[in-house]
């Protein structure tokens, strides 16, 4: 556990110095998040190269952790999350197409699965079936892909305030740190603990108020990391927990997203058509301020976090059960309190 305290602390140091300096460039480049619409929240011109220096100190951790020894599936990540960088720095400098940011996640995707991260099989819930696990087969792939262009724009639709999208993937990060330790996998292990290092050195600086933003390149590689790994750590684990936990541990970033395309399918309104239902746009509504809706929504991801290390230490059957009951109580709130309904 001392190692990995470590490499947290190199990978925070590294981020922690990285970031002022993707600030000056950032605005020497003008490559900045200037308010042009009453979505926004900020007021002032900011900053949009923090995923950079994010990315920059990750990677440059697992190099010099690695020293030459990486494992293929390793290098899938790394080259898959460069390349859905670069996708979304297009997106902050020139404001892409909807259909050409899907284009780089759908290839960022391709690239992991290439390396050998998948998702092969997963857990059987029927108890009447004699087989702990169920082979996706033709499935794989497609299932992959939208696992993790899925994640990757629920944590690029959640960056809306100041430290709301890094925050909210730390804890995650955080939760499956501990699951991929308890589950023995060594690699999910050192890559989350790098990624947390890396968050942790942002943060300071992406707080309310914030110096600078993750931008569309910072939010998507997070989603993209998170949605990866938790395929190398959980997903692909021989564990009954194989779907059930990176469900939950990713749960607030991806329900927000669902409720999202449902509003505005419900309201006659393009799924990818920006609107102001966010759930922190909703709390933001009823008279919270920045920081207290940061605060309530770390502590919703903290929760459903530890509802997924739970998840671990329970029968496959009692995991499902476990998730349904989430769902159906995070629905049921979802609709009483108006998430559903049109909010331009």
């Amino acid at each position: 556990m001392k190692n990995y305290f470590m490499w947290i602390l190199i990978s925070a140091t590294l981020s922690f110095i990285l970031t002022p300096i993707m600030k000056t460039l950032s605005i020497k480049l003008n490559i900045l998040d200037i308010p042009k619409d009453k979505r926004k929240i900020h007021k002032n011109p900011m900053p949009l190269l923090g995923g950079v220096g994010i990315y920059l100190a990750f990677i440059i951790t697992i190099l010099i952790m690695r020293r030459g020894s990486i494992q293929r599936d390793e290098i899938g990540i790394l080259l898959g999350a460069l390349v859905v960088l670069l996708g979304g720095l297009l997106d902050d400098i020139v404001d892409l197409k909807p259909y050409k940011k899907l284009l780089f996640q759908i290839i960022s995707a391709a690239i992991v699965i290439y390396f050998g991260v998948v998702i092969k099989k997963v857990t059987n819930p029927f108890i009447f079936y004699k087989d702990t696990y169920i082979s996706i087969k033709l499935f794989s792939i497609p299932l992959t892909i939208v696992w993790i262009v899925g994640v990757t724009n629920a944590i690029n639709l959640m960056d809306g305030l100041d430290g709301l999208a890094s925050g909210i993937s730390l804890i995650a990060c955080i939760t499956m740190f501990f699951i991929s330790i308890l589950s023995g996998r060594e690699s999910a292990s050192l890559f989350t603990a790098v990624l947390s290092g890396a968050i942790i050195g942002f943060i300071p600086f992406n707080f309310n108020p914030a110096d600078i933003f993750l931008g569309d390149n910072g939010a998507q590689v997070l989603g993209f990391l998170l949605a990866s790994i938790s395929i190398q750590g959980t997903i692909k684990s021989a564990a009954a927990f194989s779907i059930v936990v990176p469900i939950l541990a990713l749960g607030l970033p991806i329900y927000d997203t669902i409720f999202a395309m449902i509003r505005r399918k419900i309201n006659g309104k393009p799924i990818y058509q920006a609107d102001k239902g966010h759930i922190h746009h909703r709390l933001l509504a009823i008279g919270l301020t920045q920081r207290q809706v940061v605060t309530i929504m770390y502590i919703m991801s903290a929760i459903l976090g530890a509802i997924s290390i739970f998840a671990m230490e329970i029968s496959t059957i009692s995991s499902y059960f476990l998730l349904l009951g989430v769902v159906v109580f995070i629905v049921i709130l979802a609709y009483k309190s108006g998430f559903f309904k049109n909010r331009d």
